[in-house]
């Protein structure tokens, strides 16, 4: 910790949801190769970390499933949706949904260069080796190269704003 930090005031969860709900962010997906299947969550804090080398972060709540799945087979990639993804944005952030591989089933899933899972929709796809994993607070910062990407020039992007998609 760094010296003073510690007497500085906090913000509870609540309050800090609602301070990073002012952010919006494009609406993305987390997908993996798990030992059933292909795994995945709703990723709204994947960031660029460094040009170089090309480097990106996902922070994962330890508990999600494809968390374990990103750690035992060291790839993921994130997918940021189109307008048109609406319906995969659903699939994921829906809590009483389909759960794990079933989430995919019945998508035209292909890959680029790691083998984990690129979904139909999307503005683009940046697909990562998993370079480094940190925990912290029962969260896992994913750290991962760009070993291939695509971009769809004309789609529109899905914004997640507010705790709402923008559509």
């Amino acid at each position: 910790m760094v010296e003073g930090a510690g007497t500085l005031p906090e913000i509870d969860a609540r309050s800090f949801w609602g301070a990073i709900g002012c952010r919006a962010v494009g609406a993305a997906i987390v997908t993996t190769i798990g030992s059933d299947g292909p795994s995945g969550f709703l990723g709204l804090s994947a960031t660029h970390l460094t040009a170089s080398p090309p480097t990106m972060t996902v922070s994962i709540d330890r508990r999600t499933s494809a968390c374990a799945d990103i750690l035992a087979s060291g790839v993921f990639a994130i997918n940021y949706l189109a307008r048109s993804g609406l319906p995969v944005f659903e699939r994921f952030a829906a809590r009483d949904g389909l759960k794990g591989a079933a989430r995919f089933e019945g998508l035209a899933l292909r890959t680029l260069a790691t083998g984990a899972p690129v979904l139909p929709g999307i503005v683009g796809v940046l697909d990562c080796r998993l370079d480094e994993a940190i925990e912290r607070h029962g969260v896992v910062i994913a750290i991962g190269r760009i070993a291939a990407f695509e971009s769809v020039g004309d789609a529109e992007p899905l914004i997640h704003y507010q705790g709402r998609v923008m559509a």
